[in-house]
């Protein structure tokens, strides 16, 4: 598997990886159809040293990962762009993360409980008054609802991670200029 080319981005520091992986909301499952490769923006959760999703039980996505389970998950946040007065220096500052492993569908129902449960608590913190029911979980994941919902894993067999980081004081912003008098 190939490293990171620009090693000045590159970020080893696991507690700030983690960090980014628990907090970010959206990331993107790369997989390839055949010959094509086949992208979908998802939801998802980062515990136990594992990335979980969760989706319709059929479709495009769960046929392509029954066919070939390899996949790279990306996350990556942008968070402003990084100025200098010479143009071909000017900068985004950003972290992103890609996760290869191979996707699997989960069957244990206290595994799957606790994964949606972790989902619940990141995208709607404190809405709900009570724990997640496995009994909910059991229907959620059956046809009673119109369809089976399935909930998946990735186990990470590599990771890579890079970062430029914000320099609060060279971040744009609309009113700057350089070099033109106000």
């Amino acid at each position: 598997m190939d490293s990171v080319r620009y090693k000045i981005r590159e970020c080893v520091d696991q507690d700030k990886i983690e960090s980014f992986l628990h907090q970010a909301r959206t990331g993107y499952l790369g997989l390839v159809d055949g010959n094509l490769p086949y992208v979908v923006p998802l939801n998802y959760v980062w515990t136990q040293g594992k990335l979980y999703f969760h989706g319709a039980g059929d479709g495009r996505r769960n046929q392509v990962m029954k066919e070939n389970p390899e996949v790279c998950f990306t996350v990556c946040e942008e968070y402003g762009t990084i100025t200098n007065p010479v143009p071909a220096k000017t900068d985004t500052a950003y972290m992103s993360v890609m996760i290869f492993g191979q996707a699997e569908p989960i069957t244990d129902l206290d595994e799957a409980t606790h994964v949606l449960q972790e989902m619940m608590n990141k995208y709607v913190p404190g809405y709900y008054n009570r724990p997640l029911p496995k009994q909910h979980v059991d229907k959620y994941r059956s046809a009673v609802f119109g369809g089976p919902v399935q909930v998946c894993r990735v186990i990470p067999h590599h990771m890579t991670a890079k970062e430029s980081p914000i320099e609060a004081e060279k971040m744009y912003r609309t009113e700057m200029k350089v070099g033109r008098d106000n």
